[in-house]
């Protein structure tokens, strides 16, 4: 089973605080911080926004639907999902994951205290 383009934006949608927004020739969806995912103009693969760790993980645990962008953005951890070939438990946990990993602050920014 795959996962189609209107599956994974009704999925992407359901998650907090996410919002669809254009980016360039795809459709980006994005927290108030920032955007853990795109999907391309034809529907087919979504790039998922993880650090290096889980895009080892996924493109391990299921290499045929995961592989790294080209580049420097693949090297940081930014992942392409065929949804031609992504089962849907799997495609949704990849999506919560990037999701959670939007939410969080930007690595290195320690907030600072209120007040004096």
């Amino acid at each position: 089973m795959t996962v189609t383009a209107e599956q994974a934006r009704a999925l992407a949608l359901d998650l907090a605080d996410s919002r669809e927004v254009p980016h360039f020739d795809r459709m980006a969806f994005r927290t108030p911080r920032r955007i853990f995912a795109t999907l391309s103009a034809d529907g087919t693969q979504l790039n998922l926004m993880f650090d290096p760790d889980l895009q080892a993980f996924y493109c391990e645990q299921a290499p045929e639907a995961f592989a790294p962008v080209p580049g420097g953005w693949g090297r940081n951890g930014a992942t392409t999902c065929d949804l031609r070939a992504v089962d849907p438990a799997t495609f949704q946990g990849a999506l919560i994951a990037a999701h959670a990993r939007a939410c969080l602050p930007p690595p290195g920014r320690a907030r600072k205290p209120r007040g004096g």
